[in-house]
């Protein structure tokens, strides 16, 4: 990531700002569409009217929307990884475990990006001073829903089984994510190649529908839908586009720090909308988070010198 071709300090903020907000509030979202929607045909239909209306906005707009097949690959393959194995595993969680617990199980998607950075890219050391951030984030974390680990009943037979899955859907994002950064699937065009992952993901999640759950019987409510349009404007259109970006000019680990603020986002939303309850855990926990995204986002990333990164960057993306 060279210097003439970074991007201005403000539009990084901006940039952030939007994944923070934005999929804060998707877990209110989600929340609501799995209500009497299955969550694969909500992840269908989100993803899919997406897709569709953004790749048509890239046609007429003149942007380009066709790639070579190795290209369409990669975007399939991250796609997939993003928005089925991450966000379609959360969807089926949120039916059963706790949105706090969820969070926190999800909050652990940074150390992922840590290992895999390293091991396919290899390029990015972040210093112990962001290392540092991360513990604190997971602790901050902890200290959120520590009334609900407290009680004797926070886990069931069912919760810790989807807990565990969330464990499968965190490493699913960070996987894809990295291989987003490795084979700069949206380097060409952002919004070509976000629109065509959406869309594979989309497909994906329909056919899983389709062989697993029951569209025909189905409840389409106001309610439900309204919760998927929202998902697909700021959860897909907004959200999703500003996180691909940021994944192009900023090292993955500091990208990864909106796991750590998306729980602090999602219960205030609850509280505001739902009038959920706020103490003293929940004040100190967002506190403690605010300061981990300080100290990971201000940290210094050092980049191995050409020679150290010529390994890793041999069989990248176009």
């Amino acid at each position: 990531m060279s210097s003439a071709v970074s991007p201005s300090r403000w539009k990084v903020i901006v940039a952030f700002g939007l994944v923070y907000v934005f999929w804060g509030s998707t877990y209110l979202g989600i929340g609501i569409a799995v209500e009497q929607i299955p969550p694969g045909v909500m992840c269908a239909s989100r993803f899919l009217i997406a897709g569709i209306v953004m790749l048509a906005y890239c046609a007429l707009t003149g942007r380009r929307i066709r790639f070579s097949a190795r290209q369409l690959w990669h975007l399939a393959a991250v796609g997939i990884l993003l928005l089925m194995g991450g966000n379609l595993t959360l969807s089926y969680a949120e039916r059963i475990v706790p949105t706090g617990l969820s969070a926190l199980l999800i909050a652990v998607t940074p150390l992922w990006f840590l290992v895999l950075d390293s091991l396919l890219l290899g390029d990015h050391h972040i210093s112990r001073r962001g290392k540092i951030g991360l513990a604190i984030g997971i602790a901050g974390v902890v200290v959120l829903i520590w009334p609900d680990l407290r009680h004797p009943n926070a886990l069931g037979h069912r919760e810790l089984w989807w807990s565990l899955a969330l464990q499968l859907g965190s490493f699913s994002w960070a996987f894809g994510s990295v291989l987003s950064k490795k084979w700069q699937t949206a380097a060409a065009d952002p919004f070509g190649a976000i629109a065509w992952q959406m869309i594979f993901a989309g497909i994906a999640n329909l056919i899983f529908a389709l062989i697993v759950e029951r569209p025909a019987h189905v409840m389409w409510s106001l309610r439900g839908v309204g919760a998927i349009l929202y998902l697909v404007v700021c959860g897909s259109w907004i959200g999703y586009t500003a996180y691909i970006w940021l994944l192009q000019h900023v090292p993955t680990s500091k990208v990864s720090t909106y796991a750590y603020v998306n729980p602090v986002v999602a219960v205030f939303l609850g509280w505001l909308v739902l009038h959920e309850r706020i103490d003293r855990y929940i004040l100190g926990g967002s506190a403690i988070i605010v300061a981990s995204v300080v100290l990971v986002t201000s940290a210094k990333v050092s980049k191995r010198s050409v020679a150290e990164a010529l390994p890793a960057a041999e069989g990248g993306g176009d």
